[in-house]
């Protein structure tokens, strides 16, 4: 098992993307959208960290076998987005994970 870390990349059009990966290697939280530059992707980041361990941020969404969550800011603004998960209760662990894991994981630069 690893670390829970934040992971940026760049993408096919050279912006920047991030990913917090849980403890088993799992992608939990994707950035809600590519950042123009590396420090803004790391800004992305910090409002993650800043926000994660506050409940009402979550934005959690129910359809039939499809529940997710969007991470947002105090504005509404998101910035990340979960997985799909097959139950309430999975997307629920989701959640714990973020809450935990975020505010302290270091970023590993891909880029």
């Amino acid at each position: 098992m690893d670390n829970p870390k934040f992971q940026i990349n760049r993408t096919a059009n050279n912006q920047f993307h991030f990913v917090l990966k849980a403890r088993n290697g799992e992608v939990i939280l994707k950035a809600s959208e590519t950042y123009l530059t590396n420090q803004g992707c790391r800004n992305g980041i910090e409002a993650v960290k800043a926000n994660a361990p506050f409940d009402s941020r979550y934005n959690r969404r129910d359809a039939v076998f499809n529940y997710t969550f969007n991470l947002e800011a105090a504005n509404g603004k998101i910035l990340g987005n979960s997985e799909r998960y097959d139950s309430r209760a999975a997307r629920e662990n989701g959640i714990e994970a973020v809450k935990r894991d975020a505010p302290n994981a270091p970023t590993e630069d891909l880029s």
